[in-house]
């Protein structure tokens, strides 16, 4: 796999984004999965990391029968890098993850580093060296190849614990998908509490070169049904990001960004194929289109991109 990793010597770091939230169920997977795929076809090269035990990033972008492969033998797998602890990142990547029947490159410029369920041991049997945590692991190796990449995005769980820790400490940015209810503001608040004490509990181990820890930058309204008035949710959502703001516990640019998307039948059809939105006939044919999701995630890209 890793032997057809990029080389891009003298490239610039790459920029690392977490896109977590601790309510689960507020379409997380598909808003990664598609904006890296906007961000891919904008023309950037771009790296996305399932840490996430269910593996529906994984599973959606391989499909079943190349993922059940790595499944029954964890090699492959991001767990691998960890326990046996032999494999490295860069051999994990699978370059241009997005295939046609065929085995044609569908979506070039989008790699993947996949996991299987086995990433839950990750959490509990685990152990390793207590001077080296998971995270600062994953950070070093991911270090190795951050620069052949403009956009690396991570696919989290909903919580802190050790899988969504590799992603958050080697990350700069972090981005909450939310939908407009009362637990994505309660998901919200609470993840902003629980990065507060995981940033100070691995502050001992980041060093210069990894800079800042990575703060919540933005809330991506996500899975929005026709319908429904956002504008409740989004002034409530908006006067918590400015209390954490002003307590200095988010970026001081922390904003709602002004992308949103949409609920759509299509999104559910895109999964069924093993394919992103944008590579959807019937949502993406008019490229200059603006009724459908497939607007809704390259604008999505496109504010990712402007948001530096």
């Amino acid at each position: 796999m890793g032997t057809a990793v990029r080389q891009c010597a003298g490239r610039s770091m790459s920029r690392n984004i977490c896109f977590i939230n601790y309510k689960g169920g507020v379409g997380k997977t598909s808003l990664v999965v598609n904006t890296a795929a906007g961000l891919a076809r904008a023309g950037k090269r771009v790296l996305l990391v399932d840490l996430d035990t269910q593996s529906n990033a994984s599973i959606w972008l391989l499909k079943l029968d190349r993922w059940n492969k790595i499944n029954a033998t964890g090699e492959g797998a991001v767990f691998s890098i960890f326990e046996p602890g032999g494999a490295q990142l860069k051999d994990l990547v699978i370059p241009n993850v997005v295939e046609g029947k065929d085995g044609e490159s569908l979506l070039p410029g989008l790699d993947l580093i996949p996991t299987t369920f086995n990433l839950v041991d990750l959490e509990n049997e685990f152990t390793g060296d207590p001077k080296r945590p998971p995270y600062l692991v994953f950070a070093e190796q991911l270090a190795a190849i951050s620069s052949q990449y403009d956009y690396i995005l991570f696919d989290c769980p909903p919580n802190i614990l050790r899988a969504s820790q590799c992603g958050v400490f080697a990350s700069s940015e972090i981005y909450v998908p939310a939908n407009p209810d009362a637990l994505s503001l309660i998901g919200f608040t609470l993840l902003v509490e629980k990065l507060h004490k995981f940033q100070s509990l691995s502050a001992s181990f980041r060093k210069v070169t990894m800079g800042e820890p990575a703060r919540v930058r933005g809330v991506i309204f996500n899975s929005i049904k026709t319908g429904v008035d956002i504008e409740v949710p989004k002034m409530r959502m908006q006067l918590r990001i400015n209390q954490f703001r002003a307590a200095k516990r988010v970026s001081p640019t922390a904003r709602i960004f002004s992308s949103q998307i949409r609920d759509a039948m299509v999104v559910r059809r895109a999964v069924a194929l093993g394919l992103p939105v944008i590579l959807v006939s019937s949502e993406s044919g008019d490229p200059n289109a603006s009724d459908n999701v497939a607007h809704d995630y390259r604008k999505l890209a496109a504010e990712i991109m402007q948001n530096v």
